[in-house]
């Protein structure tokens, strides 16, 4: 694989473990938990970015139709219901944890792609979703600090993410012209939602609202965010789609396994093993993805 390739994958994976890594310093070591107002300031602040770069025509954006925005709205409704549930869940659950739930979403899009449009599936893929799902289903029941709350939201996460999958295989927009659009609709229902959801209050009572620490963290988380996009759409565009997911692989792997070093995490032996068992199901359906589809 050419250096440039390698490269663009190595950015790629640094953006993606440092913002992840910022978004768990924000909701867990301050505690600001509150994704209304958290995640509307980093898709206020992505959009606007990502507006300005269009002009700039650093990036490609083509102009698109208020009827196809519209048909690309319960795609946006996903995206918020995805951005809203992990922040919550991630709040609660370490990044090794989060990671291994977030995975079953592979298995609510293999299920609705069969459902929908009877979309064949390899045997080594339905294996390796089904390891997938039974890390995910177990986690839970070996946890020793066990979140009801955490968990409750981490499924409405990956449920939201399998969905979005979905609607991304039909759609005829970019992905900078979905993400766009998201993040137009995103400011939107967040910011509707902020009152009704006692976000807007609490956030007035947050300790560190003052705080540098809480500032450079928001700076950061969003402009990370915006960073991790255009790393994402650029390995995506010089790569083939199975190519690319070995990097979102190795991504995933390095974040859970250096959390462990900058926060605190109580692990079991049976919560390992489940640990264990997501890297493995996942490291299949790579495989599984790069072998392409079964003839």
């Amino acid at each position: 694989m050419p250096l440039k390739q390698n490269l663009l994958g190595l950015i790629f994976c640094c953006f993606f473990v440092i913002s992840y890594f910022t978004n768990k310093y924000v909701l867990s070591v301050l505690k600001f938990t509150f994704p209304t107002l958290f995640q509307g300031w980093q898709t206020f602040a992505g959009g606007l970015l990502l507006l300005v770069s269009g002009k700039l025509g650093l990036v490609e954006m083509t102009s698109f139709t208020r009827s196809a925005a519209l048909s690309w709205f319960p795609g946006s409704l996903l995206f918020v219901g995805n951005i809203y549930a992990g922040s919550r869940a991630l709040s609660c659950l370490p990044i090794p944890f989060f990671f291994t739930l977030h995975n079953a979403s592979e298995f609510v899009t293999i299920i609705t792609l069969k459902l929908t449009q009877r979309e064949r599936t390899s045997g080594i893929k339905l294996f390796s979703v089904s390891l997938l799902l039974v890390s995910a289903v177990t986690l839970p029941l070996c946890d020793p600090q066990f979140n009801p709350g955490g968990y409750m939201w981490a499924v409405v996460h990956f449920s939201c993410v399998g969905g979005y999958r979905v609607l991304q295989k039909s759609s005829h927009l970019s992905d900078l012209e979905q993400q766009y659009i998201n993040y137009l609709f995103s400011v939107l229902l967040l910011a509707f939602a902020a009152h009704p959801t006692g976000d807007l209050f609490g956030a007035l009572d947050f300790p560190f609202l003052l705080s540098y620490k809480f500032h450079s963290g928001c700076c950061a988380s969003a402009l990370l965010g915006f960073f991790l996009l255009l790393a994402t759409v650029k390995l995506k565009s010089s790569l083939p789609s199975e190519h690319c997911e070995p990097w979102v692989f190795l991504a995933k792997v390095l974040a859970a396994c250096l959390s462990p070093f900058v926060f605190d995490i109580v692990v079991n032996i049976p919560t390992l093993f489940c640990l264990l068992i997501s890297i493995c199901g996942e490291a299949m359906l790579v495989y599984s993805e790069c072998r392409g589809p079964e003839r």
